[in-house]
Order: C-alpha cells, then structure tokens, then sequence
C-alpha cells in the first residue's frame, strides 16, 4: 500500500535528483555531474537530503566545488537540510559517463574516452581520434592537460591541440 508520506518522499527525491544532475562540472562545463557519471544517488529521508558523489581521481580538484554547487542547487531549490557524501569505492570510471556526455566533449573540443575501462595488467595504446577534424593521426603531448583526469594531444592532421579524457 503506498502511502501519502511514501509519494511525497518519492517525488521529493525525484525533484531532488533532477536538481543535483543539472550541477554542472567546474572543470567541464559543457558536461553535468550526471553526464560525467560523478553522480551516484540521491535520497531523501525525513526532510534531509543525502547526495553521494564520487571523483574522478581520489585527488579532485574539483570535489568541494561540486560539493558545493550541489548544496547551493539544492537549498535554491527548497530542501533545507543537505549533505553531500563523497565515497571513493567503488573507484569512478569512465565506464559510467554518459553517450550523451561524452558527444558533449567531443561537441566542445575535447576527445572524449573510448573503450572501457581496462580489467587486467596489460594495457594497449589505441589512437586517439582529433574531436575537430577526426584523424586517428594524434599524439600525445603530455599525461596531464588542463586537469589530471585529461591529457594534451594535438592532431598531425589539423595541427589543433586538444585534451583527452583518459579512459580508467
């Protein structure tokens, strides 16, 4: 039997969910803490809000941040009592982003992962198709672009530098 406080609580969470998956990313803008797959659940008991993320790299810049753009949404948005948990198991990969996430890089200039996440000690260099022009003709510049979870190429084919979601 569903209850009154049952639906109000599944609508609140619902509404809240909505709310904290438009938080953009601050080292992406173009990309929402859904579409980066940074956002891993939302409930909502007794009035309270409980938001649980989980970086990219354990290291992230960009968590308080996040963090904090979530709280704001959140209050903006009418639910007085938030918090946001950070859990770093299980590991984020990019596994979890989204297609339309990662068509949102390309869009914006930035290679985005391909493949999946590799199981296993051996790892194999693929190439790295240029966002722009889409020549496989890459290499890479340096292991870290603009942030720690990119790296710098630049296509031979167009000359363009652009960063790379590293796939993990």
């Amino acid at each position: 039997m569903v209850t009154a406080v049952t639906e109000r609580t599944t609508s609140a969470t619902e509404r809240a969910r909505r709310v904290a998956a438009a938080v953009v990313d601050p080292e992406v803008p173009v990309l929402t803490i859904e579409d980066l797959g940074v956002l891993r659940d939302v409930s909502v008991e007794a009035g309270r809000v409980t938001v649980t993320i989980t970086p990219t790299y354990s290291g992230c810049p960009a968590v308080d941040a996040i963090r904090d753009d979530l709280l704001l949404a959140l209050t903006e948005a009418g639910f007085a009592e938030v918090a946001v948990r950070v859990t770093l198991a299980p590991a984020w990969t990019t596994d979890w982003m989204s297609e339309a996430g990662k068509e949102k890089l390309r869009a914006y200039g930035i290679a985005p992962p391909t493949g999946r996440a590799a199981v296993g000690p051996i790892r194999v260099a693929l190439a790295v198709k240029c966002p722009r022009c889409g020549s496989l003709d890459t290499k890479e510049l340096a292991r870290f672009g603009s942030t720690s979870c990119k790296a710098l190429y630049e296509c031979r084919a167009c000359l363009e530098p652009f960063d790379h979601f590293k796939v993990h």
